[in-house]
């Protein structure tokens, strides 16, 4: 049994999608107990009706609506067990959604809790907060409740520690990329120097990215064939496209807006430097796993998260919050692009090697429930 509590079609949502397909490619059944998501809705789009009333509603009384939602899925839940009698509960943890754990524990049914974030800490930070100790503790709960916990980085299974939860049910899963796009990235021909370098992002583009400082860095080397290609949207597109025409580089400079999830992949393939500009600490990126699938010069922060996935022989770092350190970095890249010619061919084998995969993560996730049913 899966569950979620994800409406939105975001990177929320590509990792639900993804894990869960490949449990189905293997065999496995799967019954879930979640929101609906619109399938025909355009990817990057948010949760509707909730995330207006979340805007709408004062902090405290949109926490107490959570925790009461929390009920109603429990009883979902409930009848869901009841009903489909599943093996296991698999369950992307949420703030204020402790009806997994107790649901687990009334039918005696083990639940892996797969952790994405520390959810206290970053609404605090992020979106704010009110009950704060109140939620730290329903945090807790939920954590030390799981039989196992699935945190993407070890970085964030400190966290998952620091709760009390033992290492005996700590098993870091990083994220990762489709078995067939690696297959069809790896029967590619192998890396070779190009007539036109093209630098690519994803993501929702934030002022603290610091894309402005690759914009100065491209208009800097005029002479050389580059172009810039960002997927995604971001309130500051429109400053960026200026500064690109101010510049004079506006035909090197490519902004594609939001657009679907395949094609996504289908810009990613031509991406010959890839840029990480920003991380959250704890994260485990998806479009780095991406990045590395097409063997990308990847430009990335130097925080322990991202040295997890990556090493001095498969990627060039910089300094995080540096953004002149984020541009002197991009410049060493686009001046000596073939000296590191080897870090793409490493890169993307080091996605193999690695397993950073989403079938092998669904091995994984199956192979700890059949040692869990075993201990039930």
């Amino acid at each position: 049994m899966y569950h979620h509590r994800i409406a939105s079609k975001d990177g929320q949502y590509v990792h639900v999608e993804e894990l869960t397909n490949a449990l189905l490619e293997q065999g496995h059944e799967l019954h879930f107990v979640a929101p609906q998501v619109n399938e025909n809705a355009e990817f990057g789009g948010d949760g509707g009706f909730v995330s207006k009333l979340k805007k709408a509603l004062p902090h405290a009384l949109y926490e107490i609506i959570e925790l009461a939602y929390s009920m109603w899925v429990f009883i979902k839940l409930a009848v869901a067990i009841i009903k489909f009698k599943p093996d296991v509960i698999y369950e992307r943890y949420n703030l204020y959604q402790p009806a997994g754990v107790l649901a687990a524990k009334l039918f005696n049914v083990p639940l892996i809790l797969e952790i994405n974030a520390p959810l206290v800490e970053e609404r605090s930070r992020y979106s704010g907060l009110a009950l704060k100790s109140f939620a730290q503790k329903i945090e807790n709960f939920t954590w030390t409740g799981a039989d196992c916990c699935l945190p993407v980085t070890n970085v964030l299974a400190d966290y998952v520690r620091a709760a009390g939860v033992p290492d005996s049910k700590i098993e870091v899963i990083h994220n990762g990329v489709r078995q067939y796009f690696i297959d069809e990235m790896l029967a590619q021909p192998n890396i070779e120097e190009k007539a036109q370098i093209t630098i690519g992002f994803t993501g929702f583009i934030h002022p603290w990215h610091g894309m402005d400082k690759a914009i100065e860095a491209i208009a800097e080397h005029k002479e050389l064939p580059l172009k810039l290609v960002c997927i995604g949207d971001g309130a500051i597109l429109p400053q960026l496209k200026a500064q690109a025409e101010e510049l004079g580089i506006a035909d090197k400079v490519e902004f594609k807006g939001l657009v679907s999830r395949e094609k996504v992949l289908n810009f990613v393939k031509d991406f010959d430097i890839a840029l990480q500009p920003d991380v959250t600490s704890y994260a485990s990126p998806l479009k780095m796993f991406e990045y590395m699938a097409v063997g990308a010069l990847i430009i990335a922060p130097r925080t322990p998260n991202i040295e997890e996935i990556l090493s001095d022989n498969t990627a060039l770092f910089f300094e995080k919050g540096n953004q002149q350190a984020f541009k002197e970095t991009l410049t060493e890249a686009i001046t000596h692009y073939t000296k590191h010619i080897a870090k793409r061919s490493a890169v993307k084998q080091s996605v193999v090697d690695k397993r950073f995969v989403w079938q092998e993560n669904a091995k994984r996730v199956i192979i700890l429930g059949k040692e869990l049913r075993c201990y039930q």
